[in-house]
């Protein structure tokens, strides 16, 4: 490793401070800080000894969407091959590659214009390029459904990009999740390409006789629902790339919270209003998805995934303890509410995390002004006390 390091000090000389090419300085340095630990160190004021920063939570993020993203690469030529070859499957090689052929443009135009645009506004702006993207760059593509056009990918990213993060200030700035600004964007912009029973399978647009809906959308149309609860908790339906497998979402959320880069009170708390939002409706059950089976509801569209990945990010999620319950419990309760009666967008863990975000700080703002409240009542009581 020696080797590399010297290599690297030695491109970055001319991009020194008073060199020739210093303004290009914060390109040349992302590339040392994606190798490397940050070299810099805190001169003064008040220190905190921690192994965790920026590069290692967003690292084990990555690894935590590793499971999802390799079974959506799976599930990806299986809807193809079982959809579109008469139900017979080739060898798992052959599905696995079908798949990554999908997928893999979809990262790589994620990452390309996302870090580009990064990269554009740390030059002009002077500051160095932060690892915030590492994550959101993954996200992008594994909520979007496998045959969206990649330049349609490529502009719900530089939307995303721009106006979600970088309009705010760059990584840690931000109000929303970029990457669920990424398919809002997409989905109003491009609704016939982020819905149908089309989309969801790998090159089935040229095909007429395909049954790739959605199990939400078949639902939402008043049609029966055609797979067991075993195969939406595996994840062998059709939906974004991402999203289908619970079995692996739940891996991922096992490694945030096992690292504390996620938390559990969001996770659960998420789970729980959702769950007790949709045993309501069942009570209720005048229509189809009202009848949908709560434990149901839990493992079938994008609910799982974003309430581990969306809903936990630090940045634009609430920041108290009582907060985080709260902000969970919204989460849950309006993902149902928007599924329930929102028949043209069955979907709505995407719309409630976003109305979440845009409330977070105000939950958090309540949430530390009843503490001082109830501090100032507890020290008044206590002034009484030894008054009397």
């Amino acid at each position: 490793m020696k080797f590399l390091r010297d290599k690297i000090d030695q491109i970055k000389k001319p991009f020194e401070k008073g060199q020739k090419f210093e303004k290009y300085a914060p390109a040349i340095n992302a590339l040392d800080t994606f190798l490397y630990v940050p070299n810099h160190t805190t001169k003064h004021g008040a220190h905190i000894r921690d192994a965790v920063d920026l590069k290692r939570t967003m690292i084990t993020v990555v690894l935590a969407l590793v499971p999802a993203l390799l079974f959506g690469i799976y599930n990806a030529g299986y809807q193809h091959f079982i959809q579109l070859n008469d139900g017979v499957l080739p060898s798992f090689m052959d599905i696995f590659l079908h798949g990554l052929w999908k997928v893999l443009p979809m990262i790589i135009v994620s990452y390309a214009v996302g870090l580009g645009i990064e990269f554009a506004f740390a030059i002009f702006r002077g500051h160095e390029v932060n690892e915030g993207y590492l994550v959101s760059g993954l996200l992008i593509p594994m909520v979007m459904p496998v045959d969206l056009p990649l330049w349609m990918l490529a502009i719900s990213v530089a939307f995303a990009v721009v106006i979600g993060k970088e309009a705010f200030g760059g990584t840690g700035m931000n109000i929303f999740n970029p990457a669920l600004l990424a398919r809002a964007f997409a989905f109003f912009a491009y609704p016939t390409f982020m819905s149908g029973d089309k989309i969801w399978v790998s090159e089935a647009s040229t095909t007429d006789a395909i049954s790739g809906e959605t199990i939400l959308g078949s639902l939402a149309q008043g049609k029966e629902v055609a797979y067991s609860t075993m195969d939406m908790f595996l994840g062998f339906i059709p939906g974004s790339i991402g999203e289908t497998s619970v079995l692996a979402i739940l891996i991922g959320a096992f490694i945030l919270i096992a690292t504390g880069v996620g938390s559990w009170k969001i996770m659960v708390s998420g789970v729980i209003g959702a769950a007790l939002t949709a045993m309501m409706f069942n009570a209720v059950g005048l229509t189809a998805l009202m009848n949908f089976d709560w434990t149901n509801h839990l493992v079938v569209g994008g609910f799982a995934f974003g309430i581990v990945f969306m809903a936990t990010d630090p940045v634009s999620a609430a920041q108290t303890d009582k907060g985080k319950i709260i902000y969970g419990l919204l989460i849950g309760f309006f993902s149902i509410m928007i599924r329930v009666f929102n028949p043209a967008y069955p979907e709505g863990v995407m719309l409630a995390i976003l109305l979440m975000n845009t409330l977070a700080p105000t939950i958090d703002y309540f949430v530390v002004n009843g503490n001082i409240s109830k501090r100032k009542k507890r020290l008044a009581k206590s002034k009484q006390l030894k008054s009397a």
